[in-house]
């Protein structure tokens, strides 16, 4: 089974940051992402869906210092619906996106470069930690041929 959501899209509210008992935190943002499309008379429509995200630990800490209502953002995680109550006791379901990785897509002005040091990790830092392979001189080399498919890590 998979569950992964990625989004693109401009944040609706800044972050709102809560911290709890024992010192967890969690971060809540909305995020627009706009669809355009051609109605039947041949005029553009935009269509706009509003994205609930929360975001763990850490990571909410960063939200909340990094992102600002309009910025534009990379949000990829995985869906979520919880249950719960009303004041009347009616209940009711909410459906968000628990972010695994947030990374802000505009460029700032801050030294050098333009673009802030966020302490968000980009999508790169997943894969440094990996163990490098070495090759031994005993063992014989394969040899890929050009028409040999990438493992791009994809589940299709």
């Amino acid at each position: 089974m998979f569950n992964k959501v990625t989004l693109i899209g401009n944040l609706g509210r800044d972050p709102e940051l809560r911290h709890f008992e024992g010192g967890s935190m969690v971060a809540k943002f909305s995020i627009a992402t706009n669809e355009n499309y051609k109605d039947r008379a041949g005029e553009w429509q935009t269509k706009t869906e509003w994205h609930e995200i929360v975001s763990w630990g850490p990571l909410a800490q960063r939200a909340e210092n990094a992102l600002k209502k309009g910025s534009l953002v990379f949000v990829e995680g995985k869906l979520t619906t919880r249950k719960w109550q009303d004041k009347d006791g009616n209940d009711r379901y909410t459906t968000e996106v628990v972010a695994g990785i947030i990374k802000p897509l505009e460029k700032r002005e801050s030294g050098s470069s333009g673009i802030p040091n966020t302490g968000f990790p980009s999508i790169e830092d997943r894969f440094e930690t990996a163990p490098k392979a070495t090759a031994t001189p005993a063992a014989p080399q394969a040899t890929a041929s050009p028409a040999a498919p990438v493992d791009d890590d994809l589940p299709f």
